[in-house]
């Protein structure tokens, strides 16, 4: 295979210390890689290294001259918001302005039209910022791609769309993403990062984990065995040492010191074993005596005061205890109905429309991260959270729980404005944590965590005892954290108490341009079958078959009582009728 990038030694040094050491890949023509770590890992920075926007302390990076890399960050330049998607697009090719008849072209291809590619890019959603960030790279045809979490804030359609997009994609990338089921849809290789080093596997992330896993038992089994050794001559030489003493005997204090050296060296050359994860995700609760939190009536829902209606919501409540999933498309308005609430109740005005319980505790996480201040260092950030709570008040608490979370000591003068989008997120759980509210207004919190996280956030979540309204699209978490699920669309809100008929309502509506699969009839959502469908393309029941396959294989992996029955049966129906309707019987 050719070689089109690769780096021998790569060291970075942070003002909080090492963050890489002695990294060595290479990147060759064709490879289709994820790139896993916990947050704050370095996957960015190491990017922004391979783009040529940062430089290593040491070491080298050798790029191919056939290499046409392009960089896909998370984020656009701020001085690019007020322009419109094409114009946007446009920028990215000014200095060439023989290309700009691809423009048009592009947007095409990246499903977009006219009255879209109009539309300013501060107001995009997120799957159409995410094409719009691609679409930017794809102008300069790049036969490397470094994609930076472009699954971050997509609906389920964008998810669909740029998963379809990388399996069709004929050139290399590399793609830093927490969606483990995209990562083994789209991915062959793996290098993970931790520890300051990487370590790369032939595999897909789900069966690289595995191999790491078994890597650490491995490592932790030869450092027990190691350390069992050491053990066994330092009391050996501390023993030689006592005897040679009381008897006088230099032969046998010379033996005790060379056994003493031979400790010393196993000791330093001794397996090492990884730190692991430098935090834990907790979330602590209360329980409230209250029949109700919270009261809606008869709302509005709008992006902004003055702006028209998203949806209206006629009667829903919010009892002690309620694990609500707020279901629907980008831009719907799930995320402007929990922003409306939390005005509400920052501004203490009781309406007929929004009504919460006085002695309610009500905490807000917001996917922009903005519930903490920048300006703030980390100890005075988690202040105006615990003000009013039992714990977390005095300032010595404070830095005990930050150590806690992974932020020592030296970092506690930081500030937030500094910290990684993984960090803000930690630190945000932290105060809301430490706060323990009743309810919980919870807007993409998966956006910024790692795998490792997003789990122990799905445990935390079926274990709070207090309830919360949550906005996902992570369809693990919303599975096995939630009771009840309300799904927005047409303009109004329905309330569902399963995951699977949810899903089924926003399948049964979606258009087929943004769902890529085309029925010319709605499943019958009552009773969970398609096979009064006619599918307009034998390729997409096959998919929508091999999806099924996957879901029963990774519920039935889950321990008994974290799986779905219902789920199961549900599946093994649509199955069954997907195979009649394919002649596979």
């Amino acid at each position: 295979m050719t070689t089109l990038l690769s780096a021998q030694a790569l060291q970075l040094d942070t003002n909080h210390g090492v963050l890489f050491q002695n990294l060595n890949f290479t990147l060759q023509v064709g490879q289709r890689i994820g790139l896993i770590g916990h947050n704050g890992s370095g996957k960015s920075t190491l990017f922004s290294l391979l783009a040529g926007q940062r430089h290593a302390n040491s070491g080298s990076i050798q790029m191919a001259r056939l290499c046409r890399l392009q960089y896909v960050e998370q984020h656009l330049p701020p001085t690019l918001h007020s322009l419109s998607l094409c114009d946007a697009m446009i920028d990215a090719i000014n200095d060439v302005p023989e290309l700009h008849w691809r423009v048009d072209s592009l947007l095409h291809e990246l499903g977009i039209d006219a009255a879209t590619a109009g539309v300013p890019v501060q107001s995009l959603s997120g799957g159409q910022h995410t094409r719009l960030l691609l679409g930017r790279a794809l102008l300069r045809d790049p036969n490397l791609l470094l994609l930076d979490e472009p699954s971050n804030h997509l609906d389920l359609p964008s998810l669909l769309w740029l998963e379809e997009f990388l399996l069709n994609w004929k050139g290399a990338f590399v793609l830093v993403s927490h969606d483990q089921r995209l990562l083994n849809r789209v991915t062959r290789q793996s290098w993970i990062l931790r520890d300051r080093q990487i370590t790369c596997f032939d595999q897909p992330c789900s069966d690289a984990l595995q191999s790491l896993a078994l890597m650490d038992e491995a490592a932790q089994a030869r450092r027990n065995a190691e350390q069992c050794e050491i053990d066994r001559l330092a009391a050996s030489s501390k023993r030689l040492a006592i005897w040679g003493s009381v008897y006088d005997n230099e032969k046998l204090a010379r033996k005790a010191k060379t056994m003493q050296k031979r400790a010393d060296r196993l000791k330093e050359e001794q397996t090492t074993i990884t730190v692991g994860q430098p935090w834990t995700l907790q979330l602590h609760g209360k329980e409230s005596a209250a029949n109700h939190l919270l009261q809606l009536d008869a709302l509005t829902v709008r992006a902004a005061p003055g702006l028209p209606g998203l949806f209206k919501l006629e009667q829903f409540g919010v009892r002690p205890g309620d694990k609500i999933a707020l279901l629907g498309a980008n831009g719907t308005g799930k995320s402007s109905l929990l922003r409306q609430c939390w005005q509400a109740i920052l501004s203490g005005q009781i309406s007929e429309h929004i009504r919460w319980h006085p002695a309610a505790q009500i905490g807000y996480y917001d996917q922009s991260l903005q519930q903490l201040n920048s300006d703030a260092s980390l100890p005075d950030a988690l202040y105006p959270f615990v003000a009013g709570a039992d714990t977390g008040r005095t300032e010595l608490a404070r830095k005990q729980a930050l150590i806690s979370a992974g932020f020592p000591y030296h970092r506690h003068q930081q500030k937030v404005a500094s910290l990684s989008g993984g960090e803000r997120a930690r630190l945000l759980f932290l105060a809301l944590s430490l706060a323990s509210y009743h309810l919980l207004f919870l807007d993409e919190p998966t956006n910024h965590l790692d795998m490792q996280g997003k789990q122990e956030l799905t445990e935390a979540l079926a274990g709070f005892a207090g309830g919360f309204l949550l906005v996902s699209h992570d369809r693990d978490l919303i599975e096995q954290s939630c009771q009840e699920f309300w799904v927005v669309q047409d303009g109004r809100l329905e309330r569902w108490l399963d995951a699977e008929s949810a899903y089924q309502c926003l399948r049964q509506k979606q258009p087929a341009s943004e769902t890529g699969r085309a029925m010319s009839t709605t499943p019958d959502t009552a009773n969970n079958k398609v096979g009064e469908t006619v599918l307009s393309d034998t390729e997409l029941a096959l998919q929508r078959l091999c999806e099924l396959e996957e879901l029963l294989q990774t519920d039935l992996a889950r321990k008994p009582k974290h799986q779905k029955p219902q789920l199961q049966t549900n599946w093994h129906q649509e199955m069954v009728d997907l195979n009649h309707f394919l002649g596979l019987n």
